[in-house]
């Protein structure tokens, strides 16, 4: 990815170097929980998010998933470009706090709201409007935070959902939220083939002159 930035650009490749170590891991197969791992979007997943934000100029992002932050960047580097805020939700204390100083010395933190605890209840307590959200959060609650956003969701709002075709153990999770999206009638839905499979929901009225 490119960015504008060269302090974004240098903590961009901070984490694309600590991907990189722990891919050799792997290799190694050096044993590792996976609650010290990234586990990120990727590069090309990223570049995609960033490109759809500067495309659709979202006034409020809501990413569920901290973690250790690398969504967190690419979206805050787009959010600030097209004066958006962004809410990222995440359980682990220690994985936001991590991602709070990355983001810290990109110098966009002031960009985020950070919140951290339970998620669904988190989305229950914000009043709306979601106009774009990254779901890339513990899989077998995605149904329940979707549950949660869907009533919160903008006119044209989007709906990103990472991991739609991998990992192959969370596909039963993945199932049911897909089942739960189809079910809406106002929701327009394409997976994409990039990364570890991103699917994109739409809020869309068929009495909408935009679309």
């Amino acid at each position: 990815m490119i960015f504008d930035d060269p302090a974004v650009a240098a903590v961009f490749e901070s984490y694309q170097q600590r991907l990189d170590g722990e891919r050799s891991l792997f290799n190694t197969r050096t044993p590792v929980s996976r609650d010290d791992l990234l586990l990120p979007v990727g590069e090309e997943v990223g570049a995609f998010l960033h490109a759809m934000v500067l495309a659709r100029q979202p006034k409020r992002i809501l990413e569920l998933g901290t973690s250790y932050g690398y969504s967190t960047l690419i979206l805050a580097d787009a959010a600030k470009k097209v004066g958006a805020s962004l809410i990222t939700m995440e359980l682990a204390d220690y994985k936001q706090a991590y991602a709070r100083e990355k983001l810290a010395e990109a110098g966009l933190v002031d960009v985020v709201d950070f919140r951290q605890g339970d998620a669904v209840a988190m989305i229950e307590a914000d009043d709306g409007p979601f106009d774009l959200v990254l779901l890339d959060i513990w899989k077998d609650v995605y149904l329940p935070c979707f549950e949660a956003f869907y009533p919160k969701l903008s006119e044209e709002a989007v709906i990103a959902a990472d991991n739609m075709i991998d990992p192959v153990g969370a596909r039963e999770s993945v199932r049911l939220y897909r089942a739960a999206v189809q079910a809406k009638s106002d929701l327009q839905t394409v997976l994409l083939p990039i990364g570890q499979g991103i699917e994109l929901s739409v809020k869309w009225s068929a009495g909408n002159p935009k679309l």
